[in-house]
């Protein structure tokens, strides 16, 4: 199975994102549908949970399914390092101690805070930018 999460991680918009305040995706978009999962309950859903959630949603699949679960880790998948919430809208992405999410505008004292490795709650975090949107 493959291992999506992070933990005690704050994920930083990409270096060459153009972004400069958090927008909030619009349309049905996976951007969309992501922050939105994230967003709407924070620090309820793992890594894990809102890419099986989203793919699980746009392929009409029971989102509490184990075997679809099995199945979709049983390959490969991409990180939240990857999303467009950092590479295009402006949204960097905490993973707490037990691996559960939230966004922060870039921008904002939380933001800025998390950015320079200090979790709400005063604890350290690692700091990791999304990936670049371009090859460099």
């Amino acid at each position: 199975m493959e291992n999506v999460d992070y933990t005690s991680t704050f994920i930083t918009v990409a270096p060459d994102t153009a972004a400069v305040a958090g927008v909030e995706p619009v349309g049905s978009t996976v951007a969309a549908t992501t922050f939105s999962l994230i967003a709407s309950a924070p620090y309820a859903l793992r890594s894990s949970d809102v890419i099986f959630r989203v793919w699980a949603g746009r392929h009409g699949v029971s989102a509490d399914s184990l075997d679809e679960w099995a199945s979709f880790y049983a390959t490969p998948r991409a990180c939240l390092r990857s999303s467009d919430l950092g590479k295009r809208y402006g949204w960097g992405i905490h993973a707490d101690a037990d691996g559960r999410l939230a966004v922060y505008a870039v921008g904002s004292s939380e933001y800025a805070a998390l950015a320079a490795g200090t979790a709400p709650d005063g604890s350290a975090v690692t700091v990791k930018a999304a990936m670049r949107d371009s090859r460099r």
